[in-house]
């Protein structure tokens, strides 16, 4: 056996996945998610709608893989203290509101692993750096920034994917006067005594 066999498949298999993932990047951009089709970006791609499935094995683990995802927060450092829940909610408000590639990969990340991966990066790398920046204890940062996720994507999740009709029809000035001061206790408020204490 020709023992450059082997990495001439790895080879020829990291060329594919560049190729999908450049001609999904660029049909994505140009289509939408929900107009963009396996099919176009395999023809985009030149090569055949079932390599795409072997490789991704969905449209939305595609889309999980190739769409580049920046939430654009706020620097909270600039933040006066007593508004960092609201400046937060209502940044992630707009954002929810203006983008839907986050809506898409929300409803993705519900049933693949991939895209749940990817939002995971996202959510972990960029929310909880803006939350240290915010001037939270090091110490429970990260902790910090779970909570204020939790409430952002299930509030993402019942307006735009469940699409419960009492957070719907709240316009976003009111969703985030509501949603602020959970956010700003997430934030801010002190650990309870037993847990502070480590009892």
């Amino acid at each position: 056996m020709d023992v450059t066999e082997p990495a001439t498949r790895t080879r020829r298999s990291d060329a594919t996945r560049a190729a999908i993932l450049r001609a999904a990047r660029e049909r994505f951009a140009a289509d939408g998610y929900d107009r963009a089709t396996i099919r176009a970006i395999a023809a985009d791609a030149r090569i055949d709608p079932s390599m795409v499935m072997r490789y991704y094995g969905s449209k939305e683990g595609l889309f999980a893989a190739a769409a580049e995802f920046d939430l654009r927060l706020p620097d909270l450092a600039e933040v006066p203290p007593d508004r960092l829940g609201e400046t937060l909610t209502r940044h992630f408000v707009r954002r929810w509101e203006a983008d839907g590639t986050l809506v898409a990969l929300l409803r993705a990340a519900a049933t693949n692993p991939g895209a749940a991966e990817r939002m995971r990066g996202i959510f972990a790398g960029q929310l909880a750096t803006a939350v240290a920046r915010s001037g939270a204890d090091p110490a429970t940062a990260d902790r910090r920034a779970g909570l204020v996720a939790s409430q952002i994507l299930g509030l993402a999740l019942t307006r735009y994917v469940v699409r419960l009709p009492p957070v719907v029809d709240l316009d976003p000035e009111e969703l985030a006067d509501w949603v602020g001061p959970t956010i700003q206790r997430y934030l801010t408020q002190p650990l309870p005594p037993s847990r502070a204490s480590g009892g």
